[in-house]
């Protein structure tokens, strides 16, 4: 008999078998208006070295602060009730914040969902890689601009010298998320918190990032905590799944088990609303969304006539100066696209193609080089003052962004009034009502009414920026990756929706995303762009089942999750 049974002692477990992160009945609350919520409960997750971990769950089901809570990072009004935190051989949630500074970053990285709030808007791109560089000692006064430009270029950074000398606000929204990514990788920490890392990217930029972050974990053991709302790329790149809801882990297991034989109804619904997961469906079905919400007057209009349209459209920016002659980027590069009542053209492409910039463009927010623009048969390329001002009640915008698109001083019935105070629609008591209406449209309660932005969810503040949208019952409403920040039962919600509002109105949508799961549910029409041109454009099923073009080829192979739940199908990064 051996020593350890005699004296009752379990043997030491050796740290190289130990989770690298061990999380054990972690419980948060935060403070909020009416007293303290409890946002996750009893929480258990383990993270192995060199393992990808997806955490999934709707908006709101304790994700996101799950992950911040591991390298306490919770706001203000949040803290930790209960539970531990061990990484490695040390116990987080009893260091101080000067010992929590030497892990974060140089040995836990976050890589945050949001770039509009986490990147420093008065401080160069390189000059905010370079500063991890330094504060951990990793390269010298000499090297550390190189160094930075070459983190860069692994990030996925097209002429990563000349974007290192970049402002954030002169990035897509695609490539500011890159940046938080290369500020991630910089230290090549032990565990990358990945909070939804890629929902601001293009499918192939995605595929590139993630390919990127897998590479980490074969090379060096690095292990990944994935937090995201879409299933296909957990089903693509996770060894295992956790699934969350209302604060709680309701399923856990290997990848491939959950998805062939999910044991949670909470689960098989997630996988019943993923997209991507089922890319041969059809257009997306109006028959679960709610009763129609009221009429504001509209004229009437036949299908198919032409709301809007562009033609031969240029726009050039100029880059940073550096010396010499003054240069500039083409982001648009003659492009014309008709958008139709009652239809939906999508434009995709990669993140700097082009794509939003066109859309700013046809609503005038910025002015072209070059080209006409034209809606509802008028030329409005140089309209100005109270006839530019009356285009804007017939065309809508829903940014991308839904942290930087909500007045945080408002509270949400005030945002979502604020088109029909505007523009003077209804008396006070017909705009609350049509407020009351419009939440509930886009699967909102009530109750949110009296808060304010920064109490929601990312996903609920997309879905109050898709109610303001929607306020003034517009002719054409420009969709800026509506649903990228949504989870997957309210995505399928907010895309049936847009899709009876369009057939009770014959509204006519511009709709912007890298999600081609997403578009081929949704568009009659597709335009692919690329290198600030059009390289393919027309019906949406005849581009997904017969495409012409290698780049629209390309696209459709990177769409994630398409072989997931099939033993043949699944293909996983870095199989063990």
């Amino acid at each position: 008999m051996g020593a350890a049974a005699v004296t009752g002692v379990t043997p030491a477990v050796p740290e190289e078998e130990r989770p690298l992160l061990r999380v054990r009945d972690l419980s948060v609350s935060y403070r909020a208006h009416g007293g303290e919520v409890r946002a996750v409960g009893g929480v258990d997750l383990d993270v192995r070295r060199g393992e990808v971990v997806a955490l999934v769950g709707e908006s709101g089901s304790g994700k996101s602060t799950t992950s911040h809570a591991i390298i306490r990072l919770l706001p203000d009004t949040g803290w930790i009730d209960a539970g531990t935190v061990h990484f490695g051989s040390r116990e987080l949630t009893g260091l101080s914040e000067r010992e929590l500074r030497t892990v974060r970053g140089a040995e836990i990285s976050l890589i945050p969902q949001d770039p509009g709030v986490c990147l420093n808007p008065v401080q160069r791109v390189g000059e905010q890689v370079a500063e991890v560089l330094r504060i951990h000692h990793l390269s010298t006064r000499r090297t550390v601009r190189a160094d930075a430009i070459e983190i860069l270029a692994r990030a996925g950074f097209p002429d990563p010298a000349t974007r290192a000398r970049q402002y954030p606000h002169e990035l897509s929204g695609g490539m500011r998320q890159r940046a938080l990514i290369a500020i991630a990788i910089a230290a090549e920490p032990k565990l990358i918190i990945a909070d939804e890392p890629t929902s601001a990217l293009d499918v192939t930029v995605q595929r590139r990032i993630l390919d990127h972050l897998q590479e980490l974990t074969a090379q060096s053991g690095t292990a990944i905590l994935l937090v995201t709302h879409d299933l296909g790329v957990a089903a693509d790149r996770a060894d295992r799944l956790v699934v969350m809801s209302q604060g709680r882990v309701v399923e856990a297991g290997p990848t491939r088990e959950v998805l062939d034989d999910p044991r949670h109804a909470y689960t098989r619904r997630l996988l019943a609303s993923a997209p991507s997961l089922h890319i041969a469906g059809a257009r997306v079905s109006v028959a679960e969304v709610a009763a129609p919400v009221a009429e504001i007057p509209a004229q009437a209009a036949p299908v198919d006539e032409a709301v809007a349209a562009v033609t031969h459209l240029v726009k050039d920016f100029a880059l940073p100066h550096t010396g010499g002659p003054q240069r500039a980027v083409r982001a648009v590069d003659d492009v014309s696209f008709t958008v139709r009542r009652g239809r939906t053209l999508a434009l995709v492409g990669e993140s700097g193609s082009g794509k939003s910039t066109s859309a700013r463009l046809l609503l005038r927010l910025t002015e072209p080089s070059a080209g006409t623009i034209h809606f509802g048969g008028l030329d409005v390329t140089s309209l100005r003052g109270e006839r530019l001002r009356q285009l804007r009640r017939r065309a809508q915008l829903i940014y991308q962004n839904p942290y930087a698109s909500l007045d945080p001083r408002l509270s949400i019935g005030e945002v979502v009034s604020e088109p029909l105070r505007v523009f003077r629609v209804g008396d006070r008591a017909a705009q609350l009502a049509r407020v009351r209406e419009l939440l509930d449209r886009v699967a909102l309660p009530s109750t949110v009414i009296n808060r304010r932005p920064a109490e929601l969810s990312g996903g609920q503040r997309q879905r109050v920026a898709i109610a303001r949208a929607l306020a003034l019952r517009p002719e054409l409403v420009v969709c800026d990756e509506p649903v990228s920040a949504l989870d997957l039962s309210v995505q399928a919600q907010v895309l049936a929706l847009l899709a009876e509002l369009q057939n009770e109105l014959g509204v006519a949508y511009l709709f912007i995303s890298h999600d081609l799961a997403v578009v081929r549910q949704i568009a009659h029409e597709v335009a692919v762009m690329q290198a600030g041109r059009i390289v393919e454009q027309g019906g949406a099923e005849e581009l997904f089942t017969n495409p012409t073009h290698e780049y629209t080829r390309e696209l459709l192979a990177a769409i994630p999750g398409r072989g997931a739940g099939t033993t043949e199908g699944r293909v996983s990064g870095h199989a063990r």
